[in-house]
């Protein structure tokens, strides 16, 4: 049985916005892409693909739709388009999130991306990590990091790839938390916990959007990439994500699924999942999802940018297995 998985993250009129170079998908054309979806796929709910696990067919060109990281976009903007059409979609907030009390380091990075120039960003990283070296942190001359991580992919140029690496798990865990806030004072300059109160969905309102039969899911505590981190670490970060969203009445704790962060795992970490009582799991891998063949907890997802208006990647990047 195959299944399309749609992935969103930022959902939001984006000329309007006081960041509109934030990586997102405009109002309109999310509107445009789920008539599109209307017209080419049934939207099937998360449900539905439990039960297909278990051996229930799903329709003909099946999609999910899935929205990562708790945003207050998919409370204000997502939810009630999809409540008015009368189609589900699956929410993955991080508990920090929404507690309202912390800005996330991932989106400290990507709201200063999307307010400095790629250029300022690259050289002001670069100056950083040059000053930290040999004081406190041993870190490998900027040449080769250079060398071995500035590689662009299908959507980012290789300085943006190389930013994001940096301060997202290739410098050492302490110092990405030093640069990363100094640059989001330099560039941004916003006090983080009124940023933080707009920018997530808080517990209400996920368990508004669960009411009205949306589906919530995992993404974790802290928005950590866990196939870096070692078994205490994934197992505390998945666990008292699933204290909290149990104890909300978000989750079944017997039959959940799991969006992973940045779309890091590790073999280990899928077993542990699998022993917690998960039973899907999400990853960013571009492809269409097997039921049948695919590992059920390392399913693919097509980005919203592989779908039309956006384009048609989607036709380009599956690979039936």
């Amino acid at each position: 049985m195959y299944l399309h998985i749609a992935m969103y993250h930022y959902v939001r009129n984006l000329a309007q916005s006081r960041y509109p170079l934030i990586k997102g998908l405009d109002t309109e054309l999310f509107k445009q892409q789920l008539e599109y979806f209307a017209a080419n796929f049934t939207i099937v709910r998360m449900e539905d693909v439990l039960a297909a696990i278990k051996g229930v067919p799903l329709p003909d060109n099946a999609i999910l739709l899935t929205f990562d990281d708790g945003y207050s976009d998919h409370y204000n903007v997502v939810f009630p388009i999809l409540d008015e059409m009368g189609v589900q979609g699956s929410f993955f907030p991080t508990v920090r999130g929404m507690q309202g009390d912390l800005l996330l380091d991932v989106n400290k990075i990507h709201f200063t991306l999307a307010s400095a120039s790629e250029s300022d960003l690259y050289k002001s990283l670069i100056n950083e990590i040059d000053t930290f070296r040999g004081i406190e942190f041993d870190i490998p001359d900027t040449k080769s990091l250079i060398e071995d991580y500035a590689k662009p992919n299908r959507f980012d140029s290789k300085e943006i790839i190389f930013i994001k690496l940096m301060l997202q798990t290739i410098l050492p865990a302490k110092l990405r938390t030093i640069i990363v806030d100094k640059l989001f004072r330099e560039f941004v300059g916003v006090d983080e916990a009124v940023f933080a109160k707009e920018l997530y969905c808080d517990t209400k309102q996920i368990a508004t959007m669960k009411r009205h039969g949306m589906f919530i899911g995992v993404h974790g505590y802290n928005h950590e990439w866990l196939g870096n981190l070692e078994k205490h670490e994934y197992e505390d970060e998945i666990n008292k994500a699933l204290d909290f969203m149990d104890s909300a009445d978000l989750i079944d704790r017997k039959a959940w699924v799991m969006c992973y962060p940045s779309g890091s795992w590790s073999g280990v970490l899928v077993e542990f999942l699998r022993t917690s009582g998960c039973k899907i799991g999400l990853t960013t891998e571009a492809n269409i999802a097997d039921l049948q063949s695919n590992e059920l907890l390392l399913l693919p997802r097509f980005d919203t940018n592989d779908f039309p208006p956006k384009s048609d990647n989607y036709l380009k990047l599956t690979k039936r297995r």
